[in-house]
């Protein structure tokens, strides 16, 4: 598959790449080429999750979300924890895995993997450069109305919040059946 590069960023790189359609004709598609990403639902109980109201330039201001980083070569379970000493300033005793997300595999590769943390302790939020966030505790319910309402329309972020509720048996089915 030749392919050329036409951008490489910090976060991402942009190919124009031939692809071979299951037809068997050749294309050429503009690709972002992503190393992946982890997010994690920030349990403090059952009833309670951190979210972050966060400046996002690209979505036109604030909006709500939940950690969530870059993979940085670590693996996504690492990254998740990471992000989250970073972004919320707690670490988690307990990392459950929720499942992934191709986020747009239309034109990207990046695949974010979803987590819920437990067991939270306190520890030094550090914020990147270009990070402006509030960490927001919300009650799990009105975390997932949220998500009903269209106000939590950030994909990894919705997503993780109705897994990790169907997790718990709180949308249907039993917690095994989520697993």
């Amino acid at each position: 598959m030749p392919h050329k590069l036409l951008h490489k960023g910090p976060a991402f790189s942009l190919y124009a790449e031939d692809a071979t359609m299951p037809d068997g004709r050749t294309v050429t598609l503009d690709v972002v080429r992503h190393p992946g990403a982890a997010a994690v639902v920030p349990f403090r109980s059952e009833d309670e999750v951190l979210l972050l109201r966060q400046f996002r330039h690209a979505a036109g201001g604030v909006i709500w979300e939940i950690p969530a980083g870059k993979l940085d070569g670590e693996a996504p379970e690492i990254c998740a924890a990471r992000e989250l000493e970073e972004e919320a300033g707690v670490r988690a005793g307990r990392l459950d895995p929720l499942g992934a997300v191709w986020t747009t595999p239309g034109f990207t590769d990046e695949r974010i993997h979803l987590f819920a943390a437990w067991d939270l302790t306190p520890c030094p939020q550090q914020l990147e450069h270009d990070e402006y966030l509030e960490v927001v505790p919300t009650p799990f319910d009105e975390a997932l109305e949220m998500v009903f309402r269209g106000e939590i329309s950030d994909g990894k972020s919705a997503l993780a919040l109705v897994l990790a509720a169907r997790r718990l048996g709180r949308l249907g089915g039993s917690p095994d059946e989520a697993a």
